[in-house]
Parts: C-alpha cells; structure tokens; sequence
C-alpha cells in the first residue's frame, strides 16, 4: 500500500471519527439534554453513525477536494498561477546571467 493511499485511509478514519463522535454528541445534548445516561445514549449514536460517516468520506472527499481546488483557483497535481508565476521569477532571479 502506497504511503498517498495510507494517508488518504487514516484521514478519513480520523476525519469520520471525529465529525460523528462531534456531531452525534451536539444532536444528543440538544435533543436530551445532559441526562443521567448521556454517554451511552451518545455512545449507541456514535457507533451506529460512524460506519457511514466513514463511507461518505471515503467516497466523496476526492470530490470535494477536487471542487475545493478548482474554487481557489488552483490544482493539487500543478501550482497555481500565482504559485507559478512566483516560482518563475524567483528561477529567473537565481540564474546565472
């Protein structure tokens, strides 16, 4: 396994984790409030909602990356124009006249 494709794996494991331990919390408190069995109400919540938390982000980060990039501007794979630009002058600055 490619070290690009560990850590796209272990992100989204983390990612999903901690957007379902999050908001599976919030929606617990605001619907329950702090009662006397909170943790394992939120417990049972978080278990049920990380499965597909997790699938949701293996599936549509790459989507939402790549929509992220194209927003600012820019591409993952080739630098952006002002990247570039900045890029070329300071290669030209260096070089030998």
């Amino acid at each position: 396994m490619s070290n690009a494709l560990k850590q796209r794996f272990l992100s989204s494991v983390i990612m999903s984790m901690l957007l379902s331990g999050l908001m599976t919390a919030w929606v617990t408190w605001l619907n329950l409030g702090f009662v006397r069995d909170f943790l394992s109400r939120w417990l049972h919540a978080y278990l049920l909602s990380w499965p597909a938390a997790f699938t949701i982000v293996v599936l549509l980060a790459p989507a939402v990356q790549r929509l992220s990039w194209r927003m600012v501007g820019g591409s993952p794979v080739s630098p952006s124009p002002a990247r570039a630009s900045v890029a070329a002058a300071s290669a030209q600055a260096s070089s030998p006249q």
